[in-house]
């Protein structure tokens, strides 16, 4: 029997720094996890690989090459993941980007929403059938208290006629307690399960501005009351691994704790409307995958 199949293995998208590689160290030096890494930087990534190895005290973390702005990258890692995992028993969507201007990805959606949604919505439907091979599929969602300011507007879905920054993110985040929300009620049945969270204020370089330095300076001088990525990574580890939480499922976390999101986010007929309209989006049908 391979080490693979004896060891439960993990992903983590965005994990070349931050809450993702914290994550990742702590799944894999705590928990005895094999985790593979998703990163669109592979000088980056190689280098959170070590570290997470170093934490360890194994070299068999590895890094997946995956760039969410991409849906044809989301779909080479997927077949990159499926012919190497025997199953997948954690996968933390992670990866998360913040754009002080309206950006396009490759597919043309609109970056936040792209990245931190519809991005991570193709590769889980992906990878589901790895995750229905464990006995216990756990999917973390990374989602945010931003997602209380987040709307949905089905007339200006990429934002083309009215862009603000945290808009745009309240509404990706919001995106993802819908998902996690529908996701849930599909899953009922099986022994898949999948939660939000919110990680708290955590000092990473999402949303800094390196072109002006302003963001720089605004990170700086914030920095002391924030969370470092270890503390903000807490959650999505107990969420991870923890028994206490092996039945739980569609829920909201801050905090290794439930927490209340908003009615809106809460809205079970706005979640289905929004898990059609990102199958629409995407071309990605999930009935082919459950």
């Amino acid at each position: 029997m391979s080490d693979n199949e004896t060891r439960a293995i993990a992903v983590v998208t965005g994990a070349s720094g931050g809450i993702g590689k914290s994550t990742a160290a702590l799944l894999a030096a705590e928990h005895g996890m094999k985790v593979y890494l998703l990163a669109r930087n592979r000088e980056k990534g190689m280098q959170a690989v070590r570290e997470v190895n170093l934490a360890s005290g194994r070299n068999d973390a590895e890094l997946i090459l995956c760039d969410l702005a991409s849906l044809a990258s989301v779909r080479k890692a997927a077949a990159e993941l499926s012919a190497v995992c025997p199953q997948i028993d954690v996968l933390v969507n992670n990866a998360g980007v913040v754009t002080l201007r309206r950006e396009e990805t490759e597919d043309g959606f609109e970056r936040q929403l792209g990245v931190n949604h519809l991005g991570h919505f193709v590769l889980t439907g992906l990878l589901l059938p790895l995750l229905g091979r464990s006995d216990a599929g756990r999917i973390v969602v990374v989602s945010s208290d931003a997602h209380k300011i987040g709307r949905m507007d089905y007339d200006d879905p990429q934002l083309t006629k009215h862009f603000t920054v945290w808009g745009a993110y309240g509404r990706s985040k919001l995106a993802n307690i819908w998902f996690a929300k529908e996701l849930a009620r599909r899953l009922k049945g099986t022994s898949i399960t999948v939660n939000a969270l919110h990680p708290g204020a955590v000092s990473t370089q999402i949303g800094v501005n390196r072109q002006t330095g302003f963001g720089n300076f605004v990170h700086r001088l914030l920095r002391p009351f924030f969370l470092t990525p270890e503390q903000g990574s807490a959650t999505a580890v107990y969420l991870a691994t923890s028994a206490d939480v092996r039945d739980a499922c569609g829920e909201y976390y801050y905090r290794s704790k439930p927490a209340p999101v908003s009615v809106r986010a809460n809205d079970a007929a706005q979640a289905s409307r929004f898990w059609s309209w990102s199958e629409e989006a995407t071309g990605f049908h999930w009935p082919d995958c459950l």
